[in-house]
């Protein structure tokens, strides 16, 4: 099948995205997507546990593979989250529980109509997942020179082919990037009158 490449919100459209979700319990549960680059299964199933607010972490228990994990826990992503914890029951076990039970964790079902009700209230013309919100985490870490070895370990790539995807979506890498005419000397040769050969050395006697 014909291989696509992912849609990636610039900083100024997510800045734009995020204040369109008008609900704090999914524009929290967005901005930890986009802050951290979790799957959209990883960020519904968090737990008030899974926050390491002193090494600064975020466990992901379980995810793609039945792995556990540890993602970036951003000072930024923790502010976000302590502030949205501050209005949950603290005997709520889960992060980001289910408005009918609290027993339960929302559903990806319901976090990606979040996330596209979001996206049309924006007026943004790209289409927005929450695993949008991944691709543009990894992206914007790779624009703004994060090691890609280290994207690939938060985003918990087995592969770093996986993760050199990103390079070929990443708008500051081509433009930072000097084509092969830019390379070339062409005050050397404006000497040269086109059209016409150079005449023949004298040959010394």
């Amino acid at each position: 099948p014909p291989e696509t490449l992912p849609e990636i919100l610039s900083q100024k459209e997510a800045v734009h995205f995020f204040a369109h979700v008008p609900s704090m319990k999914y524009r929290t549960a967005l901005m930890v997507s986009y802050g951290a680059g979790l799957r959209v299964s990883d960020t519904v199933k968090l737990t008030r546990a899974d926050i390491d607010a002193d090494r600064m972490t975020i466990r992901i228990q379980q995810g793609k593979g039945n792995k556990d994990r540890y993602a970036l826990l951003s000072p930024r992503v923790l502010e976000i989250i302590q502030a949205w914890q501050e209005r949950l029951d603290p005997n709520v076990r889960w992060l980001f529980p289910s408005w009918m039970r609290r027993d339960k964790h929302i559903s990806t079902g319901a976090l990606g109509n979040a996330c596209k009700d979001a996206r049309y209230q924006s007026g943004i013309a790209k289409t927005i997942t929450v695993h949008t919100l991944r691709h543009s985490f990894a992206t914007h870490l790779l624009e703004n020179g994060t090691d890609i070895r280290v994207i690939q370990s938060l985003l918990g790539h087995k592969r770093i082919s996986t993760t050199a995807h990103y390079t070929r979506v990443s708008n500051t890498i081509m433009r930072n990037t000097q084509g092969p005419l830019d390379l070339l000397d062409m005050d050397a040769g404006r000497a040269k009158q086109p059209g016409k050969a150079l005449k023949p050395a004298k040959a010394k006697r």
